[in-house]
């Protein structure tokens, strides 16, 4: 049996848990399902929920809610059904986009189907009292040492409020020796080190994955808080609809009327390049089309020459890359300009049947005008339907390494003899970094505290150490994005930036649009160059008419 409080190390440097070891931990033990609460997050939990189907166990997903104001009052939030999951996502997301957030203050729409487990008396008071919501609160009994005297009291307040009751041992290691670790981790979010890290700071050393009989020994006094994990589990009832895409419904029949209207753009604007349109031409676009349309892509490709259309009509420089150019739909639609027949090109490589990831389709803009074709996107699809990808960045050799020095008080002067001849590697590779790199002999990590150093940094390796932003890619969501997923602003909250807390392998796992548009620097020197030339010469410009000015776009 498992607990229902379990952090990931996407609960970033507070929890040293990765999520397969929480899928691992769960197999071992003969579980059905697996559980996953991450800190006022989601961003590991559709990988999570993926990885866990694959071995056949049921993910329980939810989150740990925290008052802003005061961390000593939170709750485990545990979506019974879809509904419940986009309640969820909403409660995230404003957690981390609304200043005035309170869990006391929750909307009871976003509450409803959503399991409710909480330590803190004023969330149980406040929650209890919801009618709508009252069978679905728990009171979340911890018993190590240290919550004993607070589980007692709150076993004695749910029993005289008629409030139910589970069995919990929070997780955010795999066990006591990782301890240490998690200091590791706490330091480097507090920017402090390992000497004047306080306890308030770090999690109970007890908070590690415990064996079934360990964990059902802990209560085996109070039968009913065991039994109501599996009430709980037994309960919950969520299909994310992984790969299948979002903005069409396989019953509703608006995929015939997106390739209908497909088609025809295609082939009209097909006609007009080929002065023969007959053959191979039309096979090819047959043939292309109807793996488009079989794949319920055509809304895709809609979307994409929608942007490419607006971004001609703006006289923008813009150039497709990548696989697009093997397919002659996207040569029709304008989002490559070269001729895949006239060079072979193989559509298979952009597009084919066990293909089980959208296709690649980036479109480059000059890095003066990409942020207005993106606003334009905002705008054409909505504010509450677009937002920026995120991207989480890991711990690499030399981050690792960095970090983990600093907490322990090392000067950063030091730790760049060493770590300026760190090669950009995976940060497993560093115990043994002098036998896989020669150009590394020189390091001596042999003795104290760098041998330590390095074999905690060691540990670190592709840990998340924070979100950032995608480079290019947007998600475009035929509902509010937070039926699907949670959002919150990107590290510079001044600049107001949006992003999707899970990365782009989320996002399209779950079925929404990924649209990648990049800046291109060149794009814009080449717009100043012909502007500039063109203001020198005006209509006497001698490349007016050359190949090498068509090829630039005009």
């Amino acid at each position: 049996m498992l607990p229902l409080h379990i952090h990931s190390n996407y609960s970033i440097l507070e929890s040293v848990l990765p999520i397969e070891k929480i899928i691992e931990h769960a197999l071992s033990i003969g579980s059905s399902y697996s559980v996953l609460t991450d800190t006022n997050g989601m961003y590991g939990l559709i990988k999570f929920y993926k990885d866990s189907l694959a071995v056949g166990l049921k993910p329980i997903m939810g989150t740990f809610i925290t008052e802003p104001s005061n961390p000593e009052i939170s709750t485990i939030l545990i979506p019974r059904t879809s509904h419940g999951f986009a309640g969820m996502c909403k409660i995230i997301t404003s957690r981390k986009l609304n200043e005035e957030f309170s869990l006391l203050n929750l909307s009871l729409l976003n509450l409803k189907d959503i399991f409710c487990i909480s330590s803190s008396i004023q969330v149980l008071e406040k929650y209890s009292k919801m009618n709508e919501i009252a069978k679905n609160v728990f009171a979340e009994l911890i018993f190590v040492p240290a919550a004993m005297k607070k589980s007692n009291s709150l076993l004695r307040y749910a029993r005289e409020n008629n409030i139910q009751i589970v069995a919990s041992h929070p997780a955010y290691m795999q066990n006591r020796d990782d301890f240490m670790l998690h200091k590791v981790v706490a330091s480097i979010r507090e920017k402090g080190t390992l000497k004047n890290i306080g306890e308030e700071k770090t999690v109970d050393e007890n908070y590690h994955l415990l064996s079934s009989e360990e964990f059902i020994a802990k209560f085996k006094d109070i039968p009913d808080s065991l039994e109501n994990i599996n009430h709980i589990v037994e309960h919950v009832n969520i299909d994310l609809g992984l790969g299948k895409n979002k903005f069409v419904d396989e019953e509703s029949g608006l995929q015939s009327i997106y390739h209908e209207e497909l088609t025809n753009i295609v082939k009209t604007n097909l006609k007009k390049i080929y002065k023969v349109y007959d053959g191979a031409v039309r096979d090819r676009v047959n043939k292309e089309l109807d793996v488009i349309d079989k794949l319920y892509l055509s809304k895709y490709f809609l979307v994409i020459w929608d942007v490419v259309q607006e971004a001609m009509r703006r006289g923008m420089m813009m150039i497709g890359r990548g696989s697009a150019a093997n397919s002659i739909v996207c040569y029709g639609l304008g989002f490559s300009q070269v001729d895949p027949l006239k060079y072979d090109f193989y559509f298979e490589r952009f597009l084919n049947f066990a293909r089980k990831s959208p296709p690649d389709v980036d479109l480059d803009f000059s890095w003066k005008e990409r942020d207005e074709i993106v606003k334009y996107v905002y705008e054409k699809h909505g504010y509450d339907k677009v937002a920026m990808i995120s991207t989480t960045v890991t711990f690499r050799a030399r981050s690792a390494f960095r970090e983990t020095a600093k907490v322990f008080g090392i000067p950063d002067s030091e730790i760049s003899k060493f770590s300026k001849f760190i090669p950009w590697t995976s940060a497993q590779n560093l115990p043994d970094i002098a036998e896989k790199f020669p150009e590394t002999r020189s390091l001596k990590f042999d003795s104290e505290p760098w041998r330590t150093i390095v074999k905690l940094a060691a540990r670190l390796a592709s840990f998340p150490r924070h979100i950032s932003i995608h480079p290019s890619g947007l998600v475009i969501s035929p509902k509010p994005l937070t039926n699907y997923l949670a959002l919150q602003y990107a590290k510079n909250k001044g600049l107001g930036l949006i992003i999707t807390q899970p990365d782009m392998h989320g996002v399209e796992d779950i079925g929404l649009m990924k649209l990648d548009l990049l800046s291109q620097r060149s794009l814009g020197v080449l717009r100043d160059t012909i502007n500039n030339i063109a203001d020198e010469v005006a209509e006497e410009y001698p490349g007016k008419n050359s190949q090498v000015f068509d090829i630039n776009g005009n």
